[in-house]
């Protein structure tokens, strides 16, 4: 049974990071990022110091236009993001049509405030201001890196203790799992089966509060966990840590209505479980 002092006893166990130092920003990533695109950088350096700004992309257009297909990194955004900006007739219009005509990357310069910075000349490199834009680009990706943290502490737990588990396991692959989850596409972070049970356990870990993800998770898992447990040989386990868990409301109703829930500090009794029945 889960009591109060069970569950003041999880919440103080609970770590207020995961992030080593090399978690901040992923160099290698970027620097992948900055030298895919380094040529064309260097030739849209010729645009650095031009008075006629609409001389000089007609200029680059002749000679080589596919190097304006970049032109979106240098407002932080990417292609893939197929972000969009509002007409004067309140339309709205892809960024990504400008770079089809070199009438358009004037537009896109001139409209962004690029032409101005360029012409100031206080870019110097395109290439080392596109390394600083991918930077902060991938600040971003933090929150996806900090879920990837955790599972790879739990995987290394299980290497650890000699427990065999299959990652990112697909329901499809579940059969009388998709049965009753029906149309939901449920990816699981990690399926570890024993001799008397298949476990499903999902992983994450937050550090700080705020926002409603933390409570949705909460409250998808209090609904998901009486339908895995419900499947005969299925159990469902949500291995979770962070201090952003402090003052979530729907956490302590998730944490008490799910049999199996641990942290990085009480794994140990889950693996324990785990050993027992392989």
């Amino acid at each position: 049974m889960k009591t109060k002092d069970k569950f003041e006893l999880f919440m103080s166990q609970l770590y207020e990071t995961n992030a080593t130092l090399d978690f901040y920003c992923d160099f290698d990533k970027i620097q992948r990022n900055v030298a895919d695109i380094a040529i064309s950088l260097n030739t849209l350096n010729y645009l650095i110091g031009k008075e006629d700004m609409t001389k000089a992309v007609g200029q680059l257009w002749e000679r080589d236009k596919k190097v304006f297909e970049i032109l979106d990194i240098l407002i932080a955004t990417r292609r893939k993001d197929k972000k969009k900006y509002l007409l004067p007739d309140k339309t709205a219009r892809s960024i990504n049509e400008l770079f089809k005509t070199k009438e358009g990357v004037v537009e896109f310069l001139n409209g962004t405030g690029l032409t101005k910075l360029l012409q100031s000349r206080e870019i110097k490199n395109l290439v080392d201001y596109v390394f600083g834009v991918e930077t902060g680009l991938d600040s971003n990706a933090r929150k996806n890196r900090s879920g990837h943290v955790m599972e790879n502490w739990v995987y290394d737990i299980f290497s650890q203790n000699g427990i065999p588990c299959e990652k990112e396991v697909r329901c499809e692959k579940l059969p009388d799992v998709k049965k009753v989850l029906g149309k939901d596409i449920k990816r699981f972070d990690f399926v570890v089966k024993t001799k008397s049970t298949i476990y499903l356990i999902e992983v994450n870990f937050y550090a700080d509060g705020g926002g409603s993800k933390p409570s949705e998770v909460a409250r998808s898992y209090s609904e998901l966990s009486p339908k895995i447990n419900a499947i005969e040989g299925y159990k469902f386990v949500w291995i979770t840590d962070g201090k952003g868990w402090d003052g979530v409301g729907s956490f302590r109703e998730a944490y008490e209505e799910i049999p199996y829930v641990y942290n990085l500090t009480n794994i140990s009794q889950f693996v324990e479980l785990l050993k027992e029945e392989i």
